[in-house]
């Protein structure tokens, strides 16, 4: 069984200064990038810092924005790496064959032959479409499988697994 579904969602992430006076470059990871500011209140991972933001600009990596309280680029610098959280509830339900990735991370994955591969360590994207990435015993180091619905025909939550129907090659033989 996978570990329980968190409420709480990683939304985005800091980078860094953008200029002198305190905005900061920011990271969405919401289907509508600039849907990031519709969630009001922000918090760190812990829950122990809150952040409200205010989009300023597009920039080549997402966004530069303005916090509240940050005035200083060494106060903005000082928040680089900081990913940012929505509370579950706050989302949008989603459709039957969409899924927040934190929730596929920590998935047994079987083959369909009921034989367990490993277990979804990240999904990742990077302009292609999504990508799961697979870490097991047999295999080396990691395997990547693009999230379809040919590849991964079942996901199922409820009991913490996936199904997967890999291409050629994806996986050792």
């Amino acid at each position: 069984m996978s570990e329980p579904i968190s409420d709480k969602i990683c939304v985005g992430a800091i980078g860094g200064a953008f200029g002198v006076r305190g905005d900061v470059r920011l990271k969405s990871f919401c289907a509508d990038p600039e849907a990031i500011t519709d969630y009001g209140t922000l918090t760190s991972e812990d829950g122990a810092r809150s952040f409200e933001i205010t989009l300023t600009g597009p920039i080549k990596t997402g966004f530069s924005a303005r916090i509240d309280g940050v005035e200083t680029k060494e106060q903005a610098d000082a928040l680089n790496g900081v990913r940012l959280y929505v509370a579950r509830d706050a989302l949008p339900s989603l459709p039957d064959d969409e899924f927040y990735h934190t929730d596929l991370i920590g998935l047994a994955v079987f083959d369909t032959g009921g034989v367990e591969i490993g277990r979804v360590t990240a999904v990742n994207n990077h302009g292609a479409g999504d990508f799961l990435e697979i870490e097991g015993p047999g295999i080396r180091n990691t395997a990547l499988l693009p999230f379809t619905l040919e590849a991964v025909p079942t996901v199922d939550l409820t009991a913490g697994r996936i199904i997967i129907d890999p291409p050629d090659g994806v996986l050792p033989e």
